[in-house]
């Protein structure tokens, strides 16, 4: 099916009402998202079964492999960014051909870290803490991990083409496809059945390799084939234009998405002062993080496309009324989802905790942290429509501010005076004082932006 004949099943993002088309993006967003987030607690839980040991060694390796899902998501963001504009302004040709590169330099971008990152894990772990009764097990990790990488950011970066167009539904199924299949082998592997032996942490990560081999197959075909959304007819363009234009955002983005791993691996130094059973815990923190930002994260890939289709047809009205509107319903339903994670403290903490350390550490985290949800998604919305106005660098000087001026400094600070406690109160201060920033620079930004464009079409 070509992009013609899909077009009239996708929402126009230029003329729809903004309120009705955004819950139409981000609906089949959040339930890809709910699959295959539900999943990831699923390969904890498994994990958690082998013992605090190994998902002490899981919790390490988050901030590592976040590294390179960061490169892989900010080389999505520029790819949106551009074909998203290209398509607001009318530019099918362009569209298609920025999309072919953006998947090529994505897979030799990342390859090339994983390679760098396979031969380093040893001395990248020990700076991040990890003692000798966990390093083995991270080794078994992070070995398989690197080595299946690049099948991860094909169906990223391939996503991010399709949301650019406004679908958002395919991409939704594929997640919740990769998921699933990372679900059911995750026991398989882990414990063994059959003639499979039980291969314990490495299992999993086998696993999701496994899964994200077949989401490549997948997206490919979909962009290829189905939908017609790659070619590698350049037109007026040259590559080396296409390569500057997707790295002009996506090598900003990667970078601001890239201190976001660098602020953790502070974090999870810090926690690691009070021991296995915090840093265990903090792990399962930062995967409830995931869930409990759910919505703000699926919107965080629905809201850019529609900002880069107006912006491309200087429609800056209706790129401030998203933003706001948006930001509105955020910190609402996030106040919401902290009262949920109150009364569901004990259950949760009850699940993932096997010895009361671990248990304590979980409940103080979700009394805290998660009251900060609706900054974080202000934060996290601000940033990602920099990029979808073209203003990369923006974006990444916000990343700057909020994790290394705001973020940690707080943190560490209250871990000073409060311990665990204050650690965490520290950081949902970092989150508050950040969000009021972002929020008066987007909107000074979008101002002056329409103020240029009226004044162009005057003169």
């Amino acid at each position: 099916m070509s992009v013609t004949s899909q077009s009239k099943s996708k929402p126009d993002l230029l003329n729809s009402p903004i309120l009705p088309t955004l819950k139409k993006m981000t609906i089949p967003m959040i339930f890809g998202m709910i699959t295959l987030m539900m999943f990831n607690l699923v390969d904890t839980f498994f994990i958690s079964l082998l013992g605090t040991e190994p998902l002490a060694a899981v919790s390490f390796t988050f901030p590592v492999t976040f590294t390179v899902i960061s490169l892989a998501i900010g080389l999505g963001i520029g790819t949106s960014a551009v074909i998203a504009k290209a398509l607001g302004s009318d530019k099918l040709d362009e569209a298609r051909f920025d999309a072919s590169i953006a998947l090529l330099i994505s897979v030799v971008m990342v390859f090339f870290l994983s390679v760098l990152g396979y031969l380093l894990i040893a001395p990248t772990f020990k700076l991040l803490g990890a003692g000798q009764q966990v390093l083995p097990l991270i080794h078994d990790y992070m070995s398989v991990w690197f080595l299946g990488s690049v099948f991860l950011i094909t169906p990223m970066v391939g996503n991010s083409v399709l949301r650019a167009s406004g679908d958002t539904k395919t991409p939704s199924i594929v997640m919740g496809g990769a998921g699933l299949i990372n679900a059911i082998l995750d026991p398989i592997l882990i414990f063994g059945f059959g003639p499979v032996p039980a291969l314990g942490i490495q299992g999993a990560a086998i696993a999701s390799v496994i899964a994200w081999s077949v989401a490549v197959v997948i997206i490919l075909y979909i962009l290829a084939v189905k939908n017609g959304l790659l070619s590698l007819h350049a037109g007026q363009q040259t590559v080396i234009g296409a390569v500057r234009k997707i790295l002009k955002i996506g090598l900003p983005a990667a970078g601001a998405n890239m201190l976001t791993p660098i602020a953790m691996a502070v974090m999870t130094a810090l926690v690691a002062k009070h021991g296995p059973e915090a840093v265990a815990a903090f792990g399962v923190g930062s995967r409830i993080e995931s869930i409990a930002s759910l919505v703000v994260l699926a919107l965080s890939m629905t809201l850019p496309p529609f900002v880069s289709q107006n912006f491309g047809a200087r429609k800056f009205e209706r790129v401030k009324e998203a933003y706001t509107t948006t930001l509105k319903f955020v910190m609402i339903w996030q106040f919401a989802i902290y009262l949920l994670l109150i009364v569901a403290s004990g259950f949760i903490a009850d699940v993932f905790g096997k010895e009361q350390a671990v248990i304590d550490v979980i409940k103080l985290f979700i009394y805290i942290l998660p009251l900060s949800y609706g900054l974080q998604g202000v934060i996290i919305l601000s940033n990602s429509s920099f990029n979808a106005l073209h203003k990369p660098m923006n974006a990444l000087i916000l990343s700057v501010v909020r994790l290394f001026i705001f973020y940690v400094p707080f943190a560490y600070v209250g871990n000073l005076m409060a311990g665990l406690t204050g650690l965490f109160i520290g950081a949902a201060a970092g989150n508050l004082f950040t969000a009021v920033v972002a929020y008066k620079w987007f909107i000074k930004d979008v101002e002056l932006l329409s103020a240029a464009s009226m004044k162009e079409c005057h003169s």
